[in-house]
């Protein structure tokens, strides 16, 4: 008797199961809404960027959801990014955008991480993320050389933030006299108490700069001092990069660690164990949004640049992080110490 009521259990689930086991992706999607779950106050770059892609997924994807962001800032993105890994539903029905340098903050152990970035579901990359640091044009550091020589406050966000670390790095790594004046709202705040006199700079996108202030370098109202990538980018060829500022191989190891979060940039994901046909729909559809003659043509209008990566590539480059020497690990670590 028991055998046949445990049979006739299964069996029961299975028919319970199987229609929802059965979906489509189409039919999933189909009359539901998305969270567009971002990890940064409104009116920032990462904000712009995010909006702008959910006002087109939705009609990329299989049953044309509706795509709604949700702003969920705190600790430089990381509550956003612990509620998609351990909160949100692991059904496809929320991606997030986070601090790209997320999965080098869960190697170094960095406070606030409840998160394994490599197993996120990586949906796809709109942009790498150049960001640099400017002063205003009335402080007295006008060049990266001066930066070694004078003290200069930069209003600072969240711990997590790049806006925190990369400064945070070149005064430990190559000796710079930044100054962080934390407990900002945004980048967008931040920028302002630039503006009001309140400190004398920021370390911020230069997408948030060209965005909320398309004058200030035009008209040099702003000294951009250095850039944290690689490489140049075409529209500060005139800016050094922290790599460039490295006078040892071991200095120059370790800033290429830290910026190498550039290359994540813009990036959206899911959950982990979403159902792999959802992801692969998410994906293919971000990869049609980036080519959207609409989706393009508003960029342009916002001064948003576009340079995409797939779901596949950014999966790679996320999971590249955990090749770090556990040396070249606690180095980086040292350097992003943020000294009282």
């Amino acid at each position: 008797m028991k055998r046949v009521t445990a049979a006739g259990l299964v069996a029961f689930a299975a028919i319970c199961t199987s229609p929802c086991s059965a979906q489509t992706p189409e039919q999933f999607y189909k009359g539901k809404q998305i969270e567009l779950a971002i990890g940064y106050p409104p009116a920032g770059s990462n904000d712009i960027y995010a909006r702008l892609l959910g006002r087109y997924l939705g009609k990329h994807i299989p049953g044309n959801p509706t795509i709604v962001p949700q702003n969920r800032p705190g600790a430089g993105s990381f509550l956003a990014l612990a509620y998609v890994y351990n909160v949100a539903p692991k059904d496809g029905s929320v991606i997030g955008i986070g601090a790209p340098t997320a999965p080098l903050d869960e190697k170094l152990g960095t406070q606030g991480v409840r998160f394994k970035a490599a197993e996120f579901n990586w949906i796809g990359r709109i942009d790498s993320l150049i960001n640099m640091v400017f002063l205003w044009h009335t402080a007295p550091v006008k060049t990266i050389e001066d930066a070694f020589k004078i003290e200069s406050k930069l209003s600072g966000t969240g711990v997590g933030s790049t806006v925190a670390i990369y400064p945070t790095v070149m005064n430990n790594v190559l000796g710079t006299k930044f100054k962080l004046i934390m407990g900002y709202k945004g980048s967008s705040d931040a920028q302002l108490a630039v503006e009001r006199g309140e400190v004398e700079g920021h370390s911020t996108s230069w997408t948030a700069v060209k965005v909320a202030h398309p004058d200030w370098r035009p008209e040099k109202k702003i000294n951009v001092v250095v850039q944290f990538s690689v490489k140049r980018h075409p529209e500060m060829a005139d800016v050094p990069t922290v790599v460039e500022l490295a006078k040892t191989d071991e200095q120059r190891k370790i800033l290429s660690a830290v910026v190498n979060a550039a290359e994540i940039g813009t990036a959206f994901f899911t959950t982990p164990g979403a159902p792999p046909d959802r992801v692969e729909a998410l994906r293919r559809a971000f990869d049609a949004t980036m080519k959207d003659p609409e989706f393009l043509a508003e960029a342009e209008r916002l001064k948003l640049t576009v340079g995409p990566l797939t779901g596949e590539e950014l999966q790679k480059v996320v999971a590249e992080v955990s090749t770090l020497t556990p040396e070249l690990v606690e180095k980086v670590k040292a350097a992003y110490e943020m000294k009282k």
